[in-house]
C-alpha cells in the first residue's frame, strides 16, 4: 500500500489540498471567511521560511509520536501500517495480513465490531482505558480514512495507565469507606429483635447500591415492662460513617430514655435536645411509638417522619394522623403524641423514605402504593416486610437506604387465646379493699390453673401493690391481672402521679417495705405515670417453660 497516498486522505487534508491554488486570490474573495491555504510563506521580518503543515513527511511524524498508530485497510481489515510506538508495546506486526491475525491484542479488547461501525458510519468513534495484553490501559480513538472507493480505519491509542490506576485506586477507596459505613451501620442496628408477649416483629434493613453512600436509617423494638412495647424507626440526614456514627448515638439514647417509660413526645423533646448537641449541622427524622395491650392502640410521636400505616383486620388501611413536628436537631418544637388502633389482626408498618421516595414522582404518589401494596400483603412480619420492599421496587442498585419495621398483633382463637387472658377488678377504697384484691388476685390465679408457688407469690405482690396504692394514692384505683405465654403481668393504677421508689425501710419505720418486697419476689417491676394524670405501678413474674 502506498502510505503517501494514505496519509494524503487523513481527516483535512483534503480540505486543505483544495484550498491550495496556484492562482492568485482575487481582491474581491477576500475578507469573505474563507481560510487562505497553508504555504511557504516569507517572513516580512527576513528570516528564513516556515514549511507549510501540509509539507511535512507524515509518517515521520507517526513514527515519533508516543501514542500507538496502526492503519488498517478495508472490509477484511488488513493492516496497512504500525509505528515505533507500536511496535514497542506489542512487537513487530506482519504488514499486509488480516488484522485478526496481526493485532490480535484489539481482538482480545473487542474492537473489531467497533472497526466495522467506524467503517459504515464513516465516523470516528472512542472507547476509553481498555487495559490491553500488556497490562497498560489505552484510549482508542478510530478514524474512518478513505482511498477512492476504498476504505480504511487509523487507531491512535494514547497511554492512560496512570489515569487508570489513579482512578481504580480512588474506587478501591470509596468501596472501603463505604464497606466501613455498611459494617458500621449494620453492627449499630439491632442484630437480634425483642419479641414482645404481645406482638409478632420483623424488620429488614437494605443499603444504598454501591454508587450510594450508606445513610443513617435504623430500627429498634425495646419492651418496657408490663407488657408494653416501644417501636422506633428514624433516618439520619446525611451519608457515609457520620451519619451511622450520629445514627448510633441517637439509638443509644433512645433506648436509655424508653427505660424512663415516659409518653412519646417526651421521649422526642429529650431527643431534640441530645441531637442539637451531638451536631448542630445534623438533623434527624424519628418516629417513637408505644403498644400497650390492655388499651389495642399505638400511641406514637413523629419528628419529621412519614407516617405509619395500619392494617385492620378487615383489610383496611389507615394512615396515621400527623402530630408531626420538625426533625431532630431543629430545636424549638413542642412534640405532641397521637394514637391510632391497633388492635388483634392488625398489622402496622414503620418506614423510612427510601421506601417509598423515588425522583421525579411525588412522595404522597410513593405512600399511596404503599398503602396498596399493604393492603394485599399478608402471612408472617417478615413476609410482609419482603413484599414491601419487592412492590416498591428495591434493588441491589438502589440509589438510598431502606428500613422497614413490621409488627403485628396476632388475633389468637382457640387454645392459644386461653394463654392470653385479662382480668381487672376497681377499687373502691376502704378497709375492704385490700381482703378484695386479695380474693380476687387468688380467684383468678387459681382459675390460670398457675402452680401453688406462683399462685402464691402473684397474691402476695397484689397485696404489697394494692397496700401501697391504698396508702400513697388517689382514687380512682383499679388491679389488673394479665397473663401471655411467658409471663403473668400485675399492675395497679390510682390518680396520683407521684412515683414510688425503692428505699430500705429502717426497723422501727411502720412503711416503706411494700415495693422493695415486690421487688424481691417478682421478675421485674416498674412505675410510670399515666395520661391525664396519674400512676401504674406494675410487676411481672416469669412462667414456667411448659414441658
Amino acid at each position: 500500500m502506498n502510505f503517501t497516498r494514505w496519509s494524503a486522505r487523513l481527516p483535512g487534508t483534503q480540505r486543505r489540498a483544495a484550498a491550495r491554488t496556484e492562482h492568485t486570490i482575487s481582491p474581491d474573495r477576500l475578507g469573505d471567511g474563507s481560510v487562505p491555504a497553508a504555504r511557504v510563506e516569507q517572513l516580512a521580518d527576513g528570516k528564513s521560511a516556515v514549511p507549510a503543515v501540509d509539507e511535512l513527511p507524515v509518517r515521520e511524524v507517526l513514527d515519533r509520536v508516543p501514542a500507538l498508530v496502526a492503519l488498517i485497510h478495508g472490509p477484511d481489515h488488513r493492516l496497512a501500517y504500525v509505528n515505533d510506538a507500536y511496535v514497542a508495546a506489542f512487537g513487530p506486526r506482519p504488514i499486509g495480513d488480516p488484522a485478526r491475525e496481526a493485532l490480535p491484542e484489539l481482538d482480545e479488547l473487542g474492537l473489531f465490531p467497533l472497526l466495522d461501525q467506524v467503517l459504515r458510519s464513516r465516523k470516528p468513534r472512542t472507547v476509553k482505558s481498555r487495559k490491553a495484553p500488556d497490562g497498560r490501559s489505552y484510549t482508542f480513538s478510530c478514524t474512518p480514512v478513505s482511498d477512492g472507493e476504498r476504505g480504511g480505519v487509523l487507531v491512535f491509542a494514547t497511554d492512560v495507565t496512570d489515569h487508570a490506576e489513579a482512578a481504580e485506586r480512588l474506587r478501591a477507596s470509596e468501596r472501603r469507606q463505604r464497606e466501613t459505613a455498611v459494617t458500621l451501620q449494620r453492627s449499630l442496628l439491632p442484630q437480634e429483635l425483642e419479641q414482645p408477649d404481645d406482638l409478632r416483629v420483623a424488620a429488614t434493613y437494605q443499603p444504598g447500591g454501591t454508587e450510594a453512600a450508606v445513610g443513617g436509617d435504623w430500627y429498634d423494638v425495646i419492651t418496657l415492662g408490663g407488657g408494653r412495647t416501644a417501636l422506633v424507626i428514624g433516618d439520619v440526614m446525611g451519608r457515609g460513617v457520620r451519619a451511622a456514627a450520629v445514627m448510633g448515638q441517637l439509638r443509644t439514647a433512645v433506648r436509655a430514655y424508653a427505660r424512663l417509660d415516659l409518653p412519646p413526645h417526651e421521649i422526642l423533646q429529650l431527643l431534640d435536645g441530645l441531637a442539637t448537641e451531638i451536631d448542630a449541622n445534623q438533623i434527624a427524622t424519628c418516629v417513637y411509638a408505644i403498644h400497650d395491650p390492655n388499651e389495642g392502640r399505638l400511641v406514637y410521636a413523629s419528628a419529621g417522619h412519614l407516617p405509619i400505616l395500619v392494617r385492620d383486620e378487615s383489610g383496611v388501611v389507615l394512615r396515621a394522623d400527623e402530630p408531626t413536628g420538625p426533625p431532630l436537631g431543629t430545636g424549638g418544637w413542642m412534640h405532641a403524641s397521637g394514637s391510632i388502633p391497633l388492635g388483634p389482626g392488625s398489622t402496622a408498618v414503620l418506614y423510612t423514605d427510601g421506601l417509598v421516595e423515588r425522583r421525579n414522582e411525588d412522595l404522597d404518589e410513593g405512600i399511596a402504593a404503599l398503602e396498596r401494596a399493604l393492603a394485599g400483603a399478608t402471612g408472617t412480619p417478615q413476609v410482609v416486610c419482603d413484599r414491601l420492599v419487592r412492590s416498591a421496587g428495591v434493588t441491589a442498585d438502589h440509589d438510598d437506604d431502606v428500613a422497614v419495621l413490621v409488627l403485628q398483633h396476632p388475633a389468637r382463637t382457640g387454645p392459644d387465646s386461653e394463654l392470653f387472658r385479662n382480668a381487672a377488678l376497681e377499687l373502691l377504697g376502704g378497709v375492704e379493699a385490700a381482703p378484695r384484691a386479695r380474693a380476687f388476685a387468688s380467684g383468678v390465679l387459681t382459675s390460670w390453673r398457675f402452680p401453688p408457688e406462683l399462685h402464691d407469690l402473684g397474691v402476695l405482690a397484689a397485696s404489697e401493690l394494692v397496700a401501697n396504692s391504698l396508702q400513697h394514692g388517689t382514687p380512682p384505683m383499679r388491679l389488673r391481672l394479665r397473663r401471655t405465654d411467658r409471663r403473668l403481668i400485675i399492675e395497679v393504677t390510682d390518680g396520683d402521679d407521684h412515683l414510688p421508689r425503692r428505699r430500705r425501710a429502717e426497723p422501727g419505720d411502720e412503711s416503706g417495705r411494700g415495693i422493695a418486697i415486690v421487688a424481691t419476689i417478682a421478675s421485674a417491676w416498674g412505675s410510670r405515670r399515666t395520661p391525664g394524670g396519674g400512676k401504674a405501678v406494675w410487676c411481672e413474674f416469669a412462667l414456667p417453660r411448659a414441658k
